[in-house]
């Protein structure tokens, strides 16, 4: 596979089993509803796994703008590949997207509550409050950069990452850190979702919560990038 199709797959994998997880739980008369948080956690570091394992020997599988751009600006990743990388990762998110909304297409028809219809496709703050928010988000990708860039391959050029090390990381940041935003960690995984939400036809469907959007995109890249000059830093 082309760099572009590792990541257009690997994200799509990852939103396939991630979202999956979220509507099993979320959305009316599945047989996981309603069981819970752990569930997500682990159905998310699932994800990841097979996510990064699919992709990692045709891109590095990246699979998150975040760690893109912050493997770029400590020189671990060429920035002439940075837009293609981001364009396949957020294409691949809402191709995962789509595909959740066809496995629950029912499910999302049977579910009145148009907030947990969101909640499938991206983020929500706990408690909504700019700052403590985009504080919160560049917690959680600060943690997820700066432990990916330990564990990567210094061999590969695209900066390959091993899936099991980092399908465990996010388990923790999910488990430890999840509770306020719902940890998105990753603008692709909040944004693509967020568009077909906007697009897909659901009964009752809400809107699309734009107002906060910007806070999943914007928050992981800080994020990200001061994970990656500190370990520039201290290496």
């Amino acid at each position: 596979m082309s760099p572009f199709i590792g990541e257009l797959i690997g994200t799509a994998l990852l939103i396939i089993l991630g979202d999956g997880v979220v509507a099993n739980v979320v959305l009316n008369k599945t047989k996981g509803n309603n069981s819970g948080w752990i569930v997500i956690t682990f159905g998310w570091a699932i994800a990841v796994f097979v996510g990064v394992f699919t992709a990692a020997s045709a891109s590095g599988a990246h699979l998150n703008p975040a760690v893109t751009i912050a493997f770029a600006a400590i020189g671990k990743f060429d920035w002439a590949l940075v837009p293609t990388y981001i364009l396949a990762q957020i294409l691949g998110a809402m191709l995962g997207a789509l595909i959740v909304w066809l496995a629950y297409r029912q499910h999302f028809n049977e579910t009145d509550d148009a907030a947990s219809q969101l909640a499938v496709f991206c983020n929500a703050p706990a408690i909504r409050n700019t700052i403590h928010n985009i504080v919160t988000e560049i917690i959680g990708t600060f943690v997820l950069v700066f432990a990916v860039l330990n564990i990567a391959s210094p061999s590969s050029s695209l900066g390959a990452i091993n899936a099991l090390p980092v399908a465990l990381i996010v388990l923790g940041i999910g488990l430890s850190l999840g509770g306020p935003t719902g940890y998105a960690i990753n603008p692709a995984r909040d944004l693509g979702p967020r568009i077909m939400h906007y697009i897909l036809p659901m009964k009752g469907k809400g809107k699309s919560d734009w107002s906060y959007s910007w806070i999943p995109v914007i928050a992981p890249i800080i994020g990200g990038v001061i994970a990656a000059f500190l370990f520039q830093a201290i290496s």
